[in-house]
C-alpha cells in the first residue's frame, strides 16, 4: 500500500476524490463568476445571488459528491482490491462502519444546505438536485456501476447538472426578486442557457467517454466480480469504439461552435477559435488515437488521465469568454 495512504488524513482525501472535488467547485465558480456574471453585466444586470449563498451551494454540492465518492468505495472494495490494491482505504485505513457514518453525515449536510440555498431562492423544489444527486449515487454504487451503460449515463448526468446550477439557482433568485424576469430579459436567459448547456453537454460527454475508459482499466476485477459493464459485455473493441464515437460527437459540437463564430465575427483568428482548435479538438483527436492504440491497463490510464486534463481546459475555457 502507498504509505502516504497509512495517514488517515491523507486516506480520508483520498477517499472523497479531494481533486476531483476541487475540479467541481473550480466549475461551478468558474461558469458563475466568468461566464453569467459576464452576460448580466454585458447588459447592464447585477447578479441576485450573494456570495455566501452562492459558496453554500458549491458546499453542498461537494457534500454530496464526496458522500457519493465514499458509498462507492463502500460497496466495490472486492472489485478495488483486484484493481487498485495499493490504494484501497476502506476497511484497510478507514473502517467500514466510519465510511457509512461519513457518508450519512456528508449526505445529510448536503442535503440541508441545498434545502436552505433552494428556500432562499424562493424555488424550494431547486433542492430536488441535491436529493435526486443523493439517491442516484446510492443506486449507482449498489446497482447501476454493474450494469450495462446505466451506471456511466447516470455519472455523466450527474456531472451535467453539476454545470447547470449555477444557472438554475441564478435564474430563480432573478425570477424571485423580480416576476417576470424570465419574458423581460429574453435574450439575456437564453444566453445564459446556452452557455450553460453548451459546458454540461461537454460535461455530459467527456465524462461519458472517461467513465468507459475506466470501465476498460478495470476489466480484470470487474469481471471477477459479475459486473456487466460495457467491455465484459460488449467487449473491449466496441467499448472503444464506442468511447472513440462520442468523443468525435463531442469535436463535433466544438467545431459548430468554432464555426458560428466564424459567422458572428468573420475570423478564425481570434481567442475563441484558436483556444478550441488547439486546446480542445486536437487533444481530443489524439485521444482517439490512444485509445485505439491501447492494449493494457496502463494505456488505459494514461487516457483516463488525458481526457481529465481536457475537461479542466474545457473548463478554462470559461477565462476566453470572460
Amino acid at each position: 500500500m502507498n504509505s502516504l495512504l497509512q495517514h488517515k488524513s491523507i486516506a480520508f482525501l483520498k477517499l472523497i476524490r479531494v481533486e476531483n472535488l476541487i475540479i467541481i467547485a473550480l466549475t461551478q465558480y468558474a461558469l458563475r463568476y466568468l461566464v453569467l456574471h459576464k452576460i448580466l453585466e454585458s447588459n447592464q444586470l447585477l447578479p441576485a445571488m450573494g456570495h455566501t449563498l452562492f459558496h453554500l451551494i458549491v458546499i453542498s454540492t461537494l457534500c454530496i459528491a464526496a458522500a457519493g465518492y465514499i458509498i462507492n468505495d463502500y460497496f466495490d472494495v472486492k472489485t478495488d482490491l483486484i484493481n487498485h490494491p495499493d490504494t484501497v482505504v476502506v476497511d484497510k485505513i478507514i473502517k467500514r462502519r466510519w465510511a457509512i457514518i461519513l457518508h450519512i453525515a456528508l449526505t445529510t449536510l448536503g442535503i440541508l444546505l441545498g434545502a436552505y440555498t433552494a428556500l432562499k431562492t424562493g424555488y424550494l423544489r431547486l433542492v430536488g438536485f441535491h436529493i435526486v444527486a443523493a439517491i442516484l449515487l446510492w443506486f449507482y454504487s449498489t446497482h447501476f456501476k454493474k450494469q450495462l451503460l446505466v451506471g456511466n449515463l447516470v455519472v455523466a448526468a450527474l456531472t451535467a447538472a453539476v454545470v447547470f446550477m449555477p444557472f438554475m439557482f441564478e435564474m430563480g433568485i432573478l425570477q424571485n426578486r423580480q416576476p417576470g424576469f424570465h419574458k423581460l430579459y429574453t435574450t439575456v436567459v437564453l444566453t445564459c442557457l446556452k452557455m450553460s448547456v453548451l459546458f454540461a453537454l461537454f460535461a455530459f460527454l467527456t465524462t461519458l467517454a472517461r467513465e468507459v475508459i475506466k470501465d476498460l482499466e478495470d476489466f480484470e476485477g470487474d469481471q471477477l466480480t459479475g459486473s456487466h459493464t460495457m467491455p465484459i459485455v460488449w467487449g473491449k473493441v466496441s467499448s472503444k469504439l464506442f468511447t472513440c464515437f462520442t468523443l468525435f460527437i463531442t469535436i463535433i459540437l466544438l467545431s459548430v461552435t468554432i464555426y458560428n463564430h466564424f459567422k458572428a465575427h468573420h475570423t478564425f483568428f481570434s481567442p475563441t477559435p484558436l483556444y478550441i482548435f488547439g486546446g480542445l479538438i486536437l487533444p481530443l483527436l489524439l485521444l482517439i488515437l490512444w485509445i485505439i492504440k491501447a492494449k493494457n491497463k496502463t494505456h488505459y490510464k494514461q487516457s483516463s488521465l488525458l481526457l481529465k486534463v481536457i475537461m479542466l481546459i474545457g473548463i478554462a475555457y470559461c477565462f476566453i469568454i470572460h
